[in-house]
């Protein structure tokens, strides 16, 4: 997996790419937590990239979520494939994170 930042509307988006596992769900952590540290208004996490998911890169979005709230910060997750979607929707974390289908959709309703 690679992460990678991005500027969209003059906010930051990171972006993994690849799957995000056990083996590697630790790097997209220290670089959200990174990112996060700066204490941007909006955050979005594209996640097209991103073919599959386990438990530990949801911990990771979750851990992301509660910083983000501490922070002030509008965290948005785009992008997600069917898969990826599936795992956030049987969790029933569709209800708790913002999840929107395309970049230009999260400041719509912010």
């Amino acid at each position: 997996m690679e992460v990678t930042e991005e500027q969209f509307n003059g906010h930051p988006v990171v972006v993994p790419v690849g799957d995000v596992d056990l083996g590697n769900s630790r790097d997209l952590q220290m670089h959200l937590r990174q990112t996060l540290g700066k204490k941007p208004k909006r955050l979005l996490v594209d996640l097209a990239g991103v073919p599959h998911m386990d438990s530990s890169g949801v911990a990771t979005l979750v851990e992301a979520m509660q910083v983000s709230r501490r922070n002030g910060t509008s965290l948005v997750l785009c992008a997600m494939t069917d898969r990826v979607r599936s795992i956030f929707e049987i969790a029933r974390l569709d209800k708790v994170f913002r999840i929107v289908d395309k970049r230009e959709e999260a400041e719509e309703n912010a």
